[in-house]
């Protein structure tokens, strides 16, 4: 007997959802979804305890505040662990919101970032008291009160970022700079034909970040060069009164005592011009440590060949002529435009260089006293409009700080540098919040340029913050009630994304309704109920009992479902059912009411 095709349709009704269940691997498993506790409240056994009725199956203690974090007992992390061993959940900690880069209101300084390296350093190590038996997994932001540049969204064809607005960064003091496209006006230039006007040259903020550099650079030589004038101006003046006392000069024989006055008037310019001569080898000294700790690569390649020549040039002569013969050679050969090291970078650049030492160095620690307990350092996102709130910064972040992780294992460990990566790449990820990124709208971007942001972090993802909003305000509301893109977000983030413990933060649904966050978003993404994963779906659950998303509201009488038919809560009094105030139902021999 040949076999027919035939399908099966769900038999349940369908309903509202953002995602269109097909398959297996195009939902989200209910077991996935976590839920926050009070980011107010210290009293974590108790936060822990009321979200466990919800039947989320992995809790994360939001203690976003350091004061909140500090107020949490020993024993009460204690009791969280014994009661998630005891339920069966998972608990994960979102640490203080910190900033991580040692930038302050008064610039950058290393002492702050210090301080934050050993803070987090602490957390890592307290959360041991949560969990004995396995490491958790710890949240940080990765840059918190950092103003970030403003990006173009559509990139150049090489896929470079282009700026609306960078934010620029001495990186000896942290000032910052705001940088904007401007018109330039310059003596030569071109005149507007019929207006007798010149025409302006655009520069963007990549363009006047390069002259800031190169001006700068120029402008520390020029001063080092003016000096260097007055020097040879003594020297040259009174080179031949000088020639009978360079020697035992250079010697330090010279007393005073046997010399005429005429000749001490000469050994005070001498002086004069030693001095003048010592100070510009000290500020030389100081620009070229500033070019060789600031300059890349190629740069310190060719600063190597230049302090070579000078150490030669000193050798050869090494009386007061000599040494300012060499410093000016010095000072002509760093005069190269292609030698201006780089002082001022942009806000990204500088963050990623500074942030990644403090979470390096701070996973480093906590691998040194925990080895496999370590918990799982993940770096979050923050709002669009802090620093390091793009896909290409937090991955260049993540990737930076298992960098320096690995040098502190090889240089400190002695551990061989492929098993330091390993370890690297296990303790140290990335969070991915939907919501934060969708906040790029408000610069311009589009649901696409979003999903690829995301999916630029795809590969270092371990862990994801579930919020909804409308791109504009850091509100946090239950998945499917904004305009996030989170299908097509968790499409590119893969089996990892999927895999992904997925917490729910809904601020503001928690505020303002009163209610758990959790079941609104099952609906929303369209969960399966039942862990096999078969229908029916939570977006098909408004329509067995009609909650916030199922219905029609009373857009008829309600006195036409008392009398000719109602729910089960209220039978007609057709079936011996009783009106409010009726003396009695149909059945009691009475006229229906």
């Amino acid at each position: 007997m040949a076999k027919s095709d035939y399908t099966i349709e769900n038999i349940y009704q369908k309903g509202y959802s953002s995602f269109k269940p097909v398959g297996t691997n195009t939902y989200f498993k209910t077991g996935s979804f976590g839920i926050t506790t009070d980011p107010r409240s210290a009293n974590i056994l108790q936060e822990v305890s009321t979200k466990l009725s919800s039947g989320a199956k992995h809790i994360e203690i939001e203690a976003i505040s350091s004061e909140t974090f500090d107020s949490i007992p020993k024993q009460q992390m204690e009791e969280v662990r014994r009661l998630s061993k005891l339920t069966g959940i998972d608990i994960s900690m979102h640490g203080p919101v910190i900033d991580t880069t040692g930038i302050t209101q008064q610039g950058f300084s290393e002492l702050n970032r210090e301080d934050a390296e050993r803070r987090i350093t602490q957390i890592l190590q307290r959360t041991k008291d949560l969990a004995k038996d396995q490491p958790i997994i710890v949240n940080f932001h990765s840059a918190e009160g950092i103003p970030g540049s403003e990006f173009v969204s559509k990139r150049t064809e090489e896929g470079e970022r282009k700026y609306k607005r960078m934010i620029a960064v001495d990186r000896e003091t942290g000032k910052l700079a705001p940088l904007e496209k401007e018109e330039r006006f310059y003596p030569g230039g071109k005149i507007i034909p019929g207006k007798g006007e010149l025409k302006g040259v655009p520069e963007n903020p990549q363009q006047r970040l390069q002259i800031m550099n190169h001006s700068e650079w120029d402008n520390a030589l020029s001063q080092l060069f003016f000096n260097k004038e007055r020097a040879d101006e003594i020297l040259e003046t009174n080179k031949m009164k000088f020639e009978p006392f360079l020697k035992e000069f250079n010697e330090g024989k010279i007393d005073r005592r046997t010399i005429t006055p005429e000749q001490q008037n000469v050994l005070r310019k001498l002086e004069d011009a030693k001095v003048y001569i010592d100070d510009l080898h000290k500020q030389a000294n100081s620009l070229f440590s500033k070019a060789y700790e600031y300059g890349s690569t190629e740069q310190r390649e060719a600063l190597l060949q230049i302090s070579q020549h000078f150490g030669e040039e000193l050798k050869k002569d090494k009386d007061i002529f000599g040494q300012s013969r060499a410093i000016h050679d010095l000072l002509l050969t760093l005069r190269n435009p292609g030698l201006a090291p780089e002082m001022h970078v942009p806000i990204e650049q500088f963050a990623v260089e500074q942030s990644s030492k403090t979470y390096g160095n701070a996973a480093f620690e906590a691998y040194k006293k925990m080895k496999d307990k370590t918990p799982t350092l993940v770096i979050e996102n923050p709002p669009a409009g802090f620093a390091l709130s793009t896909g290409e910064d937090l991955k260049n972040l993540v990737e930076a700080s298992r960098k320096q992780f690995v040098k502190k294992a090889v240089e400190e460990k002695k551990m061989g540098e492929s098993e330091a990566k390993k370890v690297a790449a296990k303790i140290i990820g990335a969070t991915l919040d939907v919501g934060h990124m969708n906040m790029l709208r408000k610069y311009g971007y589009t649901e696409e340029e979003i999903v690829k942001e995301a999916e630029r972090i795809a590969p270092l993802i371990k862990h994801v913050h579930l919020s909804d909003n409308f791109g504009f305000e850091h509100t946090e509301l239950p998945m499917g009630m904004g305009n996030v893109p989170m299908k097509d977000i968790m499409e590119k983030l893969g089996k990892k994304g999927f895999d992904a413990k997925k917490i729910i933060e809904a601020g503001q649904w928690w505020q303002h309704f009163k209610t758990s966050p959790l079941q609104p978003t099952l609906e929303g993404l369209g969960s399966p109920i039942y862990a096999k994963g078969v229908a029916p779906y939570w977006n098909q659950v408004p329509g067995f009992y009609q909650d916030f998303r199922g219905g029609y509201g009373l857009m008829l009488p309600q006195t036409n479902y008392e009398m000719f038919g109602a729910g089960f809560s209220q039978l007609p009094t057709e079936l011996g059912g009783q009106r409010p105030g009726a003396q009695g139902s149909r059945m009691s021999g009475k006229q229906m009411e």
